[in-house]
């Protein structure tokens, strides 16, 4: 069976797939339906026990995988070919990590707050003052993005080739604009117009409901 994604393309899921695609894996999507709550199943908890998508399984090495951006480095590691990674002990390697945590402690981190406070969690547990917070916070981390894209000597983040982390910082450029949040920055529009005019990208697409 090999690879099997289980998840909901409106979700961090997106970019698992769109990893999958840009590697040319072979894998199985297995959609979850959120609002069915099909991700509290007890089927799905005994994979993910936060009850949370997407989740990988590798069936050739039994593996069970959640948290997004660790499945997507599990699938450029597992497809060297495609040199999503750099070079093991490189610079860039060491500049692409920083990135890589950067882009889902900072950037990612205010748009998932406005989500929590607008959708995600309970009624009861939502701060409408949470919103303007996590607003001044993406006002805050756009334009060290947009700076790094600037300064870079190619049109991805680092340089003249595409790597992992530009799924991951499009993918939180796409919500972004999903949550009609403004990019503020023409470099930051042209990137997500390069990174989405990818044909990974809308192979990716094609589980969309």
């Amino acid at each position: 069976m090999g690879l099997v994604l289980h998840g909901a393309p409106s979700s961090r899921t997106r970019r698992c797939i769109w990893t999958l695609e840009e590697v040319g894996a072979e894998y199985e999507f297995r959609a979850i339906d959120l609002a069915a709550r099909e991700h509290h199943s007890a089927e799905y908890l005994m994979l993910n026990p936060n009850g949370r998508v997407p989740t990988l399984v590798d069936t050739d090495s039994d593996l069970v995988l959640f948290e997004s951006a660790a499945i997507c480095q599990y699938i450029a590691r597992k497809f060297p070919e495609s040199r999503l990674l750099p070079a093991n002990g490189s610079r860039a390697q060491a500049l692409h990590d920083q990135w890589m945590f950067w882009v889902t402690t900072e950037l990612e981190q205010a748009l998932w707050s406005m989500g929590k406070h607008k959708f995600a969690l309970p009624p009861e547990q939502r701060i409408a003052s949470m919103l303007d917070t996590a607003m001044f916070e993406w006002n805050r981390a756009a334009p060290v993005l947009a700076r790094a894209l600037e300064e870079s000597d190619g049109p991805y983040l680092l340089g003249a080739e595409r790597h992992l982390v530009d799924i991951l910082v499009a993918h939180t450029l796409l919500w972004a604009t999903r949550f009609k949040v403004p990019l503020g920055h023409k470099v930051l529009e042209e990137y997500l117009e390069l990174m989405t005019s990818r044909a990974s990208y809308t192979r990716a697409k094609r589980f969309d409901t």
